[in-house]
């Protein structure tokens, strides 16, 4: 999946430490990533790269993460393309590179740019929030609100029927690929209610029988995955949520496409599922 990039190693320990030339940065214009345009792979720009249009850039830049001996900052500029060999390209390449640590890497960063963007102001008075320099936090000096990153929990669930597996298709989304079940947990809920509830709601159908897999962060969508396997109880007959759903098909192993790139929970869940390598 995404995040798994042994042997290279992710930290996101906050440090306050001042960026050096070598150090690499993110900059993000919408749902773009500012890279090296005559690379076939995600390359991020240090700071010797821009060093000379921009000799201030290294001292504006918010420091987010290290993967093995390399720093990572956000930089906000604007122009940075004008440099001649950079462009900004559509935040999709995350899904697409096959070095997941390059892929990675601009997900998390990408997630934490949304988090700054959406807080220059307490939601709490109204007031400018500031960086702290203990930790990651912003904090309002005037009323003392705290802000940290938002993860929301969401489960993804494979409903099983002996050798079949349920499969979706998310309506409106654009895209053609399989899903599984997925959905936000609600205030007072447990994850595992979650999954009994979003069963029913999208597809209307009972579980029993859960069986948690594993988990995965998802900076996408700013949520922490919760992977469970979960029988059929009772009748199989799909009444499919359209708002939510374009599809919902019980398919048998063997007609299940095999995947690509197994960046997603979702995609590794169903690969397991086909090749009978999890136990149910």
């Amino acid at each position: 999946m995404i995040q798994d990039i042994y042997p290279r190693i992710f930290s996101n320990k906050y440090e306050k430490k001042k960026a050096k030339p070598k150090d690499l940065f993110l900059s993000y214009n919408g749902d773009t990533v500012l890279v090296r345009e005559d690379k076939d792979k995600l390359w991020y720009p240090s700071f010797s790269d821009f060093e000379k249009d921009y000799p201030n850039l290294i001292n504006n830049a918010q420091f987010l993460f290290t993967i093995d001996d390399i720093n990572y900052y956000l930089a906000n500029e604007n122009g940075l393309d004008s440099a001649e060999g950079w462009t900004y390209v559509s935040t999709g390449r995350f899904r697409t590179e096959i070095k997941y640590w390059r892929s990675f890497a601009g997900a998390v960063g990408w997630q934490l740019n949304r988090w700054y963007g959406n807080h220059h102001y307490c939601s709490k008075c109204g007031k400018p929030m500031r960086l702290s320099e203990k930790e990651r936090m912003l904090y309002c000096e005037s009323c003392g609100f705290q802000a940290y990153p938002t993860i929301s929990p969401c489960v993804i669930v494979a409903v099983h029927n002996g050798d079949k597996l349920l499969l979706t298709k998310y309506a409106g989304r654009g895209t053609n690929r399989y899903a599984l079940i997925a959905g936000f947990a609600e205030i007072g809920e447990s994850l595992e209610q979650t999954v009994h509830r979003e069963v029913e709601e999208e597809v209307g159908l009972k579980v029993k029988n859960l069986r948690f897999y594993k988990s995965q962060p998802w900076p996408f969508t700013d949520t922490l995955l919760a992977g469970f396997y979960a029988e059929l109880d009772g009748d199989d007959t799909i009444t499919l949520e359209e708002e939510e759903l374009a599809l919902g098909v019980w398919l048998n192993r063997e007609d299940i496409p095999p995947a690509d790139l197994n960046i997603s929970l979702t995609g590794e869940m169903m690969e397991m599922f086909r090749t009978k390598a999890v136990e149910l």
